[in-house]
């Protein structure tokens, strides 16, 4: 383009040199200062740019400067005169120079030093077109000063201002040697080992009786006290006797504060209707029995053996059959019972891909049934009971009430919706459902032995008796696929039962959660109103199950309890006893909505916090109890295992022979204050 320019402007200037005519001449007169003043306009721009570029790299230098002359005198009048020199030094003379100190840049809290470098460049050609004689040429250039505290960042945090507000007693032990142990209270090691990169105490004392305090530091407001004859303590010229700022790194987050506020909630379940089974006039009784009468309205399709019935909208008011038969319904019929189904003993029945809509109960008989892809409606009235072995195909599938399974009986349906009045599983029974939403009404309760699996959908949950959303008694199983997940009452599973969650944004308790058997959590936040309780254990991961085949945990291997990208958000606090081993991980990302990056538990509970017997937890993020007292003993270890583990609480106490410890990295900085790094921001 710009050769095509060139091109025509020479030519066009050519054109006027030859041109004999006087008015030619005159236009060329008249243009010549515009052109002269555009191209020396086009020149002064040029060195202005080139003018602009010395002055910035003279502004970073000043601004660098300037801001590690402020570090060391922690004066204003520092900044100028060193600026000033330093743009003077970089060639730039006769230069405006002001710097100054800015606040709350480039984030709120930071501080840096702005310095502006300001010349005056002159025009020469442009002054043709009347542009005056100089023109101002400015830049600027910001340097951060960041601070670094003089300690490690605390992996244990305890915010009482207590004189007690970390304890160690008995054999009990907090190791953690790469981050601090700090408290706004005192410190006070009555047992074994306190370690850490630094141990502190912000308005307190730290004291030792006959354990360790092993530290870089030690930093005490108030004094420190330990036996003459205890050598194993940091010598005189790492502690440090004055005063240390402490505050909840959580208090003001505004995901978190988010988070709280949607405790209890749940989603409302819709009502189940009943099906219109008047939909059809004329409706009468099907008894398929092995004497089928002129009356009756089968007698047609009598094999010998049973009935064959073909495709077509049946109106029956109550279908009965006898026992050992065989009855087929072929596929694309509409079947409509008023007044309940009742199959015999010995008789199968397949429905084929219909469509069903039954009042007054359904009883399968001992053989169960099998109905394949379409619409099961069965509603409120009479009793449904499912014996033998049942299958379902596709389909959306109703009953109204609750489904009661015992020893050796199965429920055995496709992908679909699935809503039921409840889910009573008794000794031996088991339920398989498919991808699909999956609602119960009155709620879950499964007994030893028995096992329900069901695939990823949208769960709705209700409280049944004792307001129980899911009770699952020992060795008793349930397992969920993917989708979200409400429960409108308390989760209580015994000892020796699994449980294993979904992936969902957030699932929603409204209620405690009271694990003795064995949990997997799928991935996202779980916000319970109540308590979380992790009790006895007893049985671990993985499993697979007989149901679908899937195998369960198998990031969790010989743990009770895991989940890894998890956060808890309770009403309640977290419990944990008995000889459970626990692996939670929280998530290294946010999710809008779900879990939250670094977070394991969250509550504000001023309840104690109690994790006590054989309980054996490996935590991975931020545990935020910062009113309640958290309190470690027996045999209790919660660890890091190599990972970063924060626990911030109201006071923490270890005694007994529990041990606490994490791996988090610590920060480098200095001992005798503050230190710092200064960059360019701008």
């Amino acid at each position: 383009m710009r050769r095509f320019f060139s091109h025509q402007f020479r030519h066009l200037i050519l054109h006027l040199h030859r041109h004999k005519g006087g008015g030619v001449g005159v236009i060329a007169g008249l243009s010549l200062p515009v052109v002269l003043g555009a191209a020396g306009l086009a020149f002064d721009i040029n060195r202005g740019l080139e003018q602009q570029a010395a002055n910035q790299r003279a502004a970073d230098m000043a601004a660098l400067g300037a801001a590690m002359a402020f570090k060391e005198s922690a004066s204003e009048a520092v900044l100028e005169p060193t600026a000033k020199d330093i743009v003077r030094a970089n060639g730039i003379a006769g230069a405006t120079v002001e710097a100054t100190v800015r606040e709350d840049f480039p984030s709120a809290g930071d501080q840096s030093v702005r310095v502006t470098v300001t010349t005056q460049a002159p025009y020469t050609l442009a002054k043709v077109v009347g542009m005056g004689d100089r023109f101002a040429v400015q830049t600027q250039s910001f340097a951060s000063l960041t601070t670094q505290a003089p300690y490690a960042p605390p992996c244990f945090l305890a915010l009482s201002s207590a004189n007690d507000a970390i304890t160690v007693t008995g054999g009990a032990s907090i190791d953690a040697p790469d981050c601090s142990i700090a408290a706004i209270g005192g410190v006070q090691n009555k047992g074994q080992l306190i370690r850490g990169h630094d141990i502190i105490s912000g308005s307190g004392d730290i004291s030792v009786n006959y354990g360790t305090l092993s530290a870089e530091t030690l930093r005490f407001a108030g004094s420190f006290s330990a036996p003459s004859w205890n050598g194993n303590v940091p010598p005189a010229d790492k502690r440090k006797n004055q005063p240390t700022e402490l505050v909840d790194p959580w208090a003001d987050n505004a995901e978190l504060s988010d988070a709280r506020s949607e405790l209890g909630h749940h989603t409302s379940i819709p009502g189940l209707s009943n099906p219109d089974t008047s939909v059809c006039t004329g409706a009468r009784d099907y008894a398929l029995d092995w004497n089928p009468n002129g009356s009756n309205p089968a007698k047609n399709y009598w094999t010998g053996s049973g009935y064959n019935l073909p495709a077509a909208t049946y109106c029956i008011k109550k279908l009965t059959t006898g026992g050992g038969l065989s009855i087929k319904f072929a596929s694309g019929s509409r079947i409509y019972v008023q007044q309940g189904v009742a199959i015999s003993g010995g008789t199968s029945v397949d429905f084929g891909d219909s469509d069903i809509f039954v009042n007054g109960g359904f009883d399968s008989g001992s053989s169960g049934v099998t109905i394949g892809d379409g619409t099961l409606w069965i509603g409120s009235g009479g009793q449904v009971k499912w014996q033998g072995t049942n299958h379902k195909g596709n389909g959306t599938v109703i009953i109204n009430q609750t489904i009661k399974l015992g020893g050796g009986q199965k429920l055995l349906v496709g992908d679909g919706s699935h809503f039921f009045g409840g889910f009573d599983l008794g000794g031996g029974g088991s339920a398989k459902m498919g991808d699909g939403d999956f609602t119960a009404v009155a709620g879950i309760f499964i007994a030893g032995g028995s096992e329900l699996a069901v695939g990823d959908g949208d769960y709705l949950i209700g409280p049944g008796s004792g307001n129980s959303a899911i009770k699952l008694s020992g060795s008793a199983i349930y397992l969920m696929g993917d989708g979200t997940f409400s429960a409108n009452g308390d989760i209580d599973t015994a000892g020796g039962s699994r449980i294993a969650f979904g992936r969902t944004r957030n699932h929603y308790i409204n209620g405690n959660l009271k694990i003795a058997g064995s949990a997997v959590f799928g991935a996202g936040r779980y916000t319970i109103a109540g308590d979380f309780a992790n009790g006895t254990g007893g049985t671990t991961w993985p499993y697979t199950s007989p149901l679908n085949g899937i195998t369960y945990g198998s990031a969790f291997s010989g743990y009770d309890m895991g989940g890894s990208d998890v956060t808890f958000i309770l009403g309640g606090t977290l419990n944990l006893a008995g000889g459970a081993r626990t692996k939670l991980v929280a998530p290294s990302g946010s999710v809008a909505g779900g879990q939250i990056a670094d977070l394991l538990v969250d509550s504000l509970t001023t309840a104690d916090t109690n994790w006590t017997g054989g309980s054996a937890n490996n935590f991975a993020g931020t545990v935020h109890v910062p009113n309640s007292n958290v309190k470690m003993s027996g045999g209790n270890t919660t660890l890091g295992n190599g990972q970063c583990f924060t626990l911030i609480a109201g006071k923490i106490a270890a005694n007994g022979g529990a041990a606490t410890g994490s791996a988090c990295q610590s920060m480098a900085g200095d001992t005798d204050g503050k230190s710092s790094s200064i960059r360019l921001v701008r």
